[in-house]
C-alpha cells in the first residue's frame, strides 16, 4: 500500500505532478483516444491539471499519434512486396483514388469514424497524400473533435451537484460508454452512406 500512496502523492501534489499528468494524457491518447479526453476532462475537473493543460496534452497525443500513423505508411513504400500488393489491387486502387479526390474532406470524416482512423491515416502516407493536407485535415478535426468532447465532460464533471456526490466516479465509466455508443452509430450511419 505504501506504493500506491506514493503514487497517489507524487501525481496530486508534488511540483512534477502536471508534467506526469501531462505526459500520461499523451501515453494514454495512443492507446484510446476518447478514453484520454475524457480522463483529462476529469483531472481537469478535479483541479489535477488546468484545463488548458489537459486540453493542449490530449491535442499533442492525438495529432502526434496520427502522424505516426501517416509516417507508418510512408515508410511501407519501401517494401517492395506491399508496393507490388497495392499496384496489382483493385481495391487499392479505388480507395486511392477516392482518398485522393476531395482529401481535406475524406480525411476530416475520417477522424469520426472509429475503426477507420488508423487505415486511413497510414494509407494517407502510403499514397502520398501532401503532407501540409493532412496535417490541415487532421489538426482541423482534432480541434472539433476533442474541443466537443472535453467541453462536455469537464463542464458536466466540475459542477457543483456532481462535484458534492459520492457518486462522481460513475462518470468516466458512463462517458466512456456514451462515447462507445456514438461511435457505434457514427459508424453504422457512415457504412451505409457508403455502399
Amino acid at each position: 500500500m505504501p506504493f500506491v500512496e506514493y503514487i497517489q502523492t507524487l501525481l496530486t501534489t508534488s511540483s512534477e505532478s502536471p508534467a506526469i499528468l501531462f505526459i500520461g494524457v499523451i501515453l494514454l491518447s495512443y492507446l484510446l483516444e476518447d478514453l484520454a479526453i475524457i480522463t483529462a476532462a476529469g483531472l481537469a475537473s478535479q483541479e489535477l491539471m488546468s484545463p488548458p493543460l489537459a486540453l493542449t496534452s490530449i491535442f499533442v497525443g492525438i495529432a502526434s499519434g496520427d502522424l505516426g500513423l501517416y509516417y507508418l505508411g510512408k515508410y511501407c513504400q519501401y517494401f517492395r512486396v506491399i508496393r507490388l500488393k497495392a499496384l496489382t489491387n483493385r481495391h487499392f486502387r479505388s480507395l486511392r483514388n477516392k482518398l485522393r479526390q476531395r482529401a481535406f474532406l475524406n480525411l476530416f470524416i475520417i477522424r469520426f469514424i472509429p475503426g477507420v482512423r488508423t487505415i486511413g491515416f497510414t494509407l494517407s502516407g502510403f499514397f502520398l497524400v501532401p503532407i501540409p493536407l493532412f496535417l490541415t485535415a487532421v489538426l482541423s478535426a482534432t480541434a472539433v473533435w476533442t474541443c466537443v468532447v472535453f467541453s462536455t465532460f469537464y463542464y458536466v464533471g466540475s459542477s457543483t451537484w456532481l462535484q458534492g456526490s459520492a457518486h462522481q466516479w460513475v462518470l468516466i465509466p458512463a462517458a466512456v460508454l456514451l462515447l462507445l455508443i456514438t461511435n457505434k452509430l457514427l459508424n453504422k450511419s457512415f457504412s451505409r452512406g457508403m455502399s
